[in-house]
């Protein structure tokens, strides 16, 4: 199978973990478009979604899925999300797509987060995937100088030739060059950063299980 193909397995796969009856979390990028796609086959025994980006929002009520806004839910049982990379406890680094504080917040509100991915995502060390960071634009250049202390180079991400603009309305930096050994402590240490919004590295947050996507079929990791 390619890539395209263990996405849509995994998607798929993720619905033995949506509760009848439940708000589902819902995350983002190209695995989690599967897992909407999959769960709008389902989408009359569930109550609705909360979802980390307006991308994600647009695709569940264009396939007739109800959208609920975050401060509407106290709790959700599951979050499905996607990640840029995920290691053998459960770390992951994610942003991707920009979508990385929605991301977190949702994935804070859920009792259990299910990582959906194909099997290249799965490292032994964090890091190769840059990381990316959602920074106040006025602090960029002051973060960018504090990750290059650490050994990293960060760049601010553009689209169309100028800084991307998150759906919080704020900056990315892309932080190359570091390998990440302790995912508790990086994230930890760049939280504390005047001007961070969100680090890209989900530690405190980190995921339950990993539905990873192999040629030989799907592969369930418990962390």
């Amino acid at each position: 199978m390619n890539q395209d193909e263990l996405k849509t397995l995994v998607g798929q796969a993720a619905l033995y973990y949506v509760e009848p009856g439940s708000i589902v979390g819902v995350g983002t990028g190209s695995t989690v478009n599967k897992f909407i796609d999959a769960l709008a086959t389902m989408k009359d025994r569930i109550a609705g979604a909360v979802s980390s980006s307006v991308a994600s929002t647009e695709r569940l009520q264009a396939l007739g899925i109800q959208v609920f806004d975050a401060t509407q839910v106290e709790e959700l049982a599951v979050y499905i999300d996607g990640a840029d990379e995920i290691d053998h406890a459960g770390y992951m680094i994610k942003g991707g797509g920009a979508a990385l504080t929605r991301e977190k917040i949702v994935a804070a509100q859920s009792r259990k987060f299910v990582c959906i991915a194909d099997e290249s995502k799965y490292v032994a060390t964090l890091g190769s995937f840059p990381v990316p960071v959602e920074v106040i634009p006025m602090a960029a250049k002051q973060i960018a100088r504090q990750f290059g202390a650490l050994g990293g180079t960060a760049t601010v991400r553009l689209k169309d030739g100028n800084p991307l603009v998150t759906d919080n309305g704020q900056h990315i930096l892309d932080v190359t060059g570091l390998k990440i050994t302790d995912p508790l402590a990086f994230e930890s240490l760049v939280n504390q950063w005047p001007g961070v919004v969100t680090v890209g590295v989900f530690a405190f947050q980190k995921a339950h299980v990993c539905l990873l996507g192999a040629p030989e079929g799907v592969k369930t990791l418990m962390f």
